[in-house]
């Protein structure tokens, strides 16, 4: 066969050209409206693929190799082998463009020092492939306000409203009692912090810091009590949010409804330098369908401590707030601080029998203190540059039920200031207005986890606090930083009592979405198994994520508690205003059972004491063994890349 000469140099360059081409990474749409909007990212002639190839995303575009939001690897793309894939990827507004980056990363440069919060071995930059174009979210980007969320004020006819924008220029919030009637409006005030308030890295480095944006804050004022107001934030010359709605709380209602958890966390697209919280996504969703099912009932919801599990990467923070605003938006979003807010090598208070650490990534609760605006004004000096910490401890009345808020994390000591806002704080109670007072903290006073390094946080809780809360008549106490749920008898000195009057029900409810869980606490003759048996004091517990959903009126409060995996209740205990507790769970609810008729003093044996707390106990136990014990890694890790994140311990 004789060839063209000119056809086969054509071929010869066709061929040259293809083994030379290099790979190409494209996007589209270039300009999103809002957080959430999705990107799709292409890439193509990416040679002899690996599946060590990863895309790195970046935010600002200029951010060096190794600072990085997040990553993926290409992988994740059905047709990766082929050297040329897509990925589709939502993406939450930080006020300035991405940029998106292929690396080749080679099993001989893996760095066994350079490695996530999992353990997970970092990926490498050393071999660029290609770079995207930016993406961002169009003129709107810096100005359209987001991360919008409510909070009560100290006075019952107000409304707090807090949310970020790109720049410091003037915002508002405009509200009434109809979309199309937004006839008041009052000026947000508007704060930032810099990268030299953080104390300690990786706040304050450069692989850490992100600018935050500005935060406003403002009032809603003079609202009538039970009706539904609309409302939306912004400004004419920058863009209003969507318009949004919420029901003002009523002085004289006497119903009270709460969603209530700790340790929730956030999830995000991508794999980032820490680990990110899935089971986040379950309780937003399940707390989203209960307000959605209120109708114009007023609720809230409360999430004591270990927020948003930044650890000083401030884009989570952006993360949180985005994921959160669908409730945020609709109902007051109430916090107290956490050990992943605050603590920090030099904090004021340290004693030396207290565990804390470095836990807030150098943060020192300053996105803590600016991101939420709280009832009340405490606060506290850090000691260093950053401004001091707020929200430690508040309260606020709803309905037939006193809420108090205090921080594990500053001094509660007899002779503090806390311990006097709380002495004061729960005296001052009428108990004809609400018969009901619910604490809430960040770490536990009560858990039966084997959490031993907060031994002598907890004896001195009890030793100066709990006093108060018997003296006072608490009826509930709920805590989290042990990531799993768990319900206590009428509880006071660790010996349980006949009512919650003098002996509060105490409720471990750190089970939001945060997948760390210590095993229970061992029996000492038997440490290899460390379920059995459940100790007395504990009525219920599992392992299971999920969330607490308080009910209250003039005669009674119930708590439930709801599971992630089905959106259903499988535990439940009312407290009657005459000081009765009565237990139940989703199979028994219809006929509760009285703590008194399962738990008389202090049981003779362990067998007989199973006989008598009924069969439910040990269904919890074995869920709380399957589902605890054996937690499971990040979801979807292992089909991202070939790492599979393991547990590490956490204060």
């Amino acid at each position: 066969m004789i060839v063209d000469f000119s056809t086969f140099i054509l071929f010869v360059s066709i061929f040259v050209s293809s083994a030379n081409a290099k790979a190409t990474l494209s996007i589209s749409p270039k300009n999103l409206n809002r957080s959430g909007d999705s990107v799709i990212i292409k890439w193509s002639h990416v040679d002899s693929p690996s599946d060590l190839d990863w895309l790195g995303i970046y935010s600002p575009p200029d951010s060096p190799h190794d600072h990085f939001i997040g990553y993926k690897f290409l992988n994740a793309s059905p047709t990766w082998q082929s050297g040329s894939g897509a990925i589709s990827l939502p993406l939450t507004n930080l006020r300035s463009n991405y940029t998106f980056r292929i690396f080749r990363w080679t099993q001989s440069e893996i760095n066994p020092k350079h490695k996530d919060h999992d353990h997970n071995p970092l990926p490498g930059t050393k071999h660029l492939l290609a770079e995207s174009e930016q993406v961002g979210f169009g003129s709107a980007g810096v100005g359209m306000p987001e991360q919008i969320h409510l909070a009560f004020e100290d006075k019952v006819n107000r409304m707090q409203v807090t949310f970020v924008a790109g720049d410091g220029e003037e915002r508002f919030v405009r509200y009434g009692e109809g979309k199309d009637a937004l006839a008041n409006s009052a000026a947000a005030r508007g704060i930032r912090y810099e990268r030299e308030h953080m104390c300690n890295a990786p706040a304050n480095s450069t692989i850490g810091w992100r600018d935050p944006g500005w935060i406003f804050h403002t009032v809603m004022k003079n609202l009538n009590g039970g009706v539904r107001y609309f409302y939306q934030v912004g400004s004419d010359s920058k863009g209003w949010s969507e318009i949004h709605s919420f029901i003002a709380r009523d002085i004289y209602s006497e119903e009270t409804i709460a969603f209530m958890f700790g340790d929730m966390g956030c999830a995000t697209p991508y794999t980032t330098f820490i680990r990110t919280q899935d089971e986040s996504i379950s309780t937003v969703k399940w707390i989203l369908r209960d307000i959605e099912a209120l109708g114009d009932k007023p609720a809230l919801v409360s999430h004591i401590g270990d927020i948003s599990y930044a650890r000083g990467y401030s884009w989570v923070w952006d993360e949180f707030f985005a994921q959160i605003e669908p409730i945020a938006s609709r109902v007051p979003y109430h916090v107290c601080i956490g050990n992943h807010e605050y603590d920090f090598p030099t904090q004021p208070w340290k004693p030396d029998w207290g565990t804390y650490g470095n836990d807030g990534g150098g943060e020192c609760g300053v996105p803590y203190s600016l991101k939420f605006n709280m009832p009340g004004n405490s606060s506290e000096p850090t000691g260093t540059k950053a401004p001091p910490t707020r929200h430690l401890y508040y309260s606020y009345d709803m309905g037939s039920v006193h809420f108090l808020y205090i921080s594990t994390e500053t001094n509660f000591l007899k002779g503090g200031s806390q311990y006097e806002f709380v002495k004061r704080d729960l005296e001052s109670v009428n108990r004809e207005k609400t018969p009901f007072v619910v604490v809430q903290g960040h770490r536990p006073m009560y858990t039966t986890s084997n959490e031993v390094r907060d031994a002598m946080i907890r004896q001195k809780m009890v030793e100066h606090l709990e006093p108060l809360f018997v003296e006072n008549n608490v009826t509930l106490a709920l805590w989290g930083h042990v990531h799993r749920y768990e319900r206590f008898c009428p509880i006071s000195n660790n010996t349980c009592g006949k009512q919650w009057r003098g002996s509060p029900v105490h409720l471990v409810i750190g089970m939001g979405g945060q997948d760390w869980q210590p095993i229970w606490q061992p029996r000492p003759n038997h440490p290899g198994l460390p379920i059995f048996p459940q100790p007395e004091q504990s009525m219920y517990r599992t392992g299971e994520f999920g969330y607490t959903r308080l009910v209250a009126n003039k005669e009674k409060l119930t708590v439930s508690f709801v599971g992630n995996h089905d959106g259903e209740v499988h535990d439940m205990v009312e407290m009657l205003a005459s000081g009765e507790v009565i237990s139940g769970s989703k199979e028994d609810s219809v006929k509760t059972v009285p703590v008194s008729a399962t738990l008389v003093g202090k049981p003779e044996s362990n067998v007989l004491w199973y006989v008598k707390g009924a069969g439910l106990m040990v269904m919890g136990v074995l869920l709380g063994f399957v589902i605890g014990f054996f937690t499971r890694g990040k979801k979807g890790s292992a089909s991202d890349n070939r790492w599979i994140p393991v547990k590490n311990e956490e204060t």
